[in-house]
């Protein structure tokens, strides 16, 4: 079924065309655990009408590699909607179908949320081949089934959802007003993932109470086409859109997805924020609640280069001539995940403890730094270690070596999680370094870290004045029940610390 044809499947029951599509991001339990986050609210971007399609055949440019499907179902509005309660929203549906909401993910960071070339590519909202008269259907009672070249691999109910059909027609229906002929792309449960050229995707819709009222097989074929032209932002298989483009929480090493509801961000207030607290102050707080995230053995080569950012992973193993021939020389994995690593983040190497040659060297330090790098740190040695230290880029090491890394070293892949300095680093943890030393924070637990490393902060001053003043430091550091009284009256006295993020107002809900 050609796009023309969608589009006249649609008109003919509805009586008019598509006038937008609404996706919604994630509604999965199984999807969220894949994704590692489950989102408070339902959030949804717009695809185009003319990214509609049939069973047919879907193009992947060549230059790209993720060419991602989701199957889910769709519904087809029948009745105008605007400002309509979640108990009369199914009244407005006239049909429910099935969809693969298809995407070219090399695509995702140029658009940064707004997924208009990513999704919005001709073909990618393949739809149909039947549609499901709604009024025969329960919105909780159906299924959603997705094959790739034959093989099961989604698989779910829509009674598992996390905002349902009604809730999502009512949220948009507040300020948006749903026409007849528009599609809501409901989303996609565990499972979807990238396919290749010649591989075969088909998604059903059917009733958990009657098998035979079903969308039938909506089947889309991957094809190879010429490139797209050289002008606008290029495809770039990124480490988030790879990861969440195949689908494995366990590849994904918990980044968060930029053409999604955003989980954590590491915003400018909180880099700066953390960028004031002290690194052992952090690791105490962390230590309170579990974590030992703590670099042992590296330390800055130039001291007074704190640094706050994001990490991305490099992985080293042992040298073996067949691996070092085969993925040793060239553009390696070491001169990739330099040329890759953004603004804000930390390039977090594993050596595996070995000190015997260098993991990063004068060229490649400059080449991060003018990348936006804001530091390095490695449990190997570096090489050439005063012209790094000249580059101004911020780099923990264990020792200083002049041998190259091929001594001992093949560069082998890139945001993987690792082990550095015995600390295991997912791509996306928060990397706060100082003279101290370096350590990770989870990104789920960066803002509560931060409030009670400030809070700790603050008392720490009251601390070392009462000290200063000749106190004894028993019962006093930490605060206890007999001293935290003089501390509350102390903050009540010096209305300057009111500025301090530490003070109790900054954390009031």
């Amino acid at each position: 079924m050609t796009a023309d044809a969608a589009r006249q499947l649609i008109e003919q029951a509805t009586g008019t065309a598509p006038g937008k599509i609404i996706a919604v991001h994630l509604n999965y339990p199984s999807r969220c655990a894949e994704r590692g986050r489950t989102p408070a609210e339902a959030s949804y971007f717009l695809k185009p009408t003319s990214s509609l399609a049939g069973s047919g055949e879907v193009e992947r440019p060549q230059g790209f590699e993720l060419l991602a499907y989701e199957g889910e179902v769709a519904l087809v509005i029948g009745r105008t909607a605007r400002r309509v309660a979640p108990e009369q929203a199914w009244q407005h549906v006239a049909f429910v179908t099935a969809s693969n909401d298809l995407g070219l993910q090399d695509l995702r960071a140029a658009d940064k949320g707004s997924n208009v070339r990513s999704k919005g590519a001709d073909g990618c909202t393949a739809l149909g081949p039947e549609l499901i008269d709604a009024t025969r259907v329960r919105p909780d009672g159906l299924r959603v089934r997705t094959w790739l070249d034959g093989e099961l691999v989604q698989d779910d109910t829509t009674d598992t959802l996390l905002f349902g059909f009604d809730h999502l027609i009512a949220d948009l229906t507040r300020t948006i007003t749903l026409e007849p002929g528009d599609v809501i792309l409901t989303g996609t449960p565990a499972g979807a993932s990238v396919a290749l050229p010649g591989q075969r995707i088909e998604v059903e819709v059917s009733s958990v109470d009657d098998e035979q009222l079903t969308s039938g097989r909506l089947a889309t074929t991957v094809v190879e086409a010429p490139a797209v032209g050289e002008w606008g932002s290029r495809p770039a298989a990124t480490a988030a859109a790879t990861a969440d483009a195949w689908g494995s929480r366990e590849v994904r090493s918990g980044t968060v997805a930029e053409d999604e509801e955003p989980g954590f961000v590491l915003t400018d207030e909180l880099r700066e924020r953390l960028g004031q607290v002290a690194v052992a102050t952090i690791s105490s707080q962390l230590r309170k609640r579990g974590y030992d995230t703590a670099f042992d053995g590296v330390h800055l080569i130039d001291p007074g280069k704190k640094f706050v950012g994001t990490a991305r992973t490099l992985r080293y193993v042992p040298r073996r001539p067949d691996i070092t021939k085969r993925i040793g020389a060239g553009y390696n994995a070491q001169k990739r995940a330099i040329d890759s690593v953004n603004p804000g983040e930390v390039l977090v190497m594993e050596a595996r403890g070995f000190t015997h040659a260098g993991t990063i060297g004068d060229i490649l330090a400059t080449r991060a730094k003018v990348r936006g790098c804001v530091g390095v740190i490695t449990d190997g040695a570096v090489r050439d270690h005063e012209a790094v230290k000249a580059t101004g880029l911020p780099v923990l090491a264990q020792a200083a070596h002049p041998a190259v890394l091929g001594r001992v070293h093949v560069p082998y892949d890139i945001d993987v999680t690792i082990s550095c300095g015995g600390t295991t680093v997912e791509v996306g943890d928060v990397i706060v370094a100082d003279d101290d030393g370096a350590l990770l924070i989870p990104p789920f637990l960066v803002e509560e870290v931060l409030a009670a490393s400030e809070q700790q902060e603050l008392e720490e001053v009251y601390v070392l004045e009462r000290v200063q003043a000749g106190e004894s430091v028993d019962g006093l550091y930490p605060l206890g029940p007999r001293t935290r009284p003089g501390y509350e009256q102390w903050l009540a006295e010096h209305p300057e610390h009111e500025a301090h993020p530490g003070h109790p107002k900054h954390h009031q809900n």
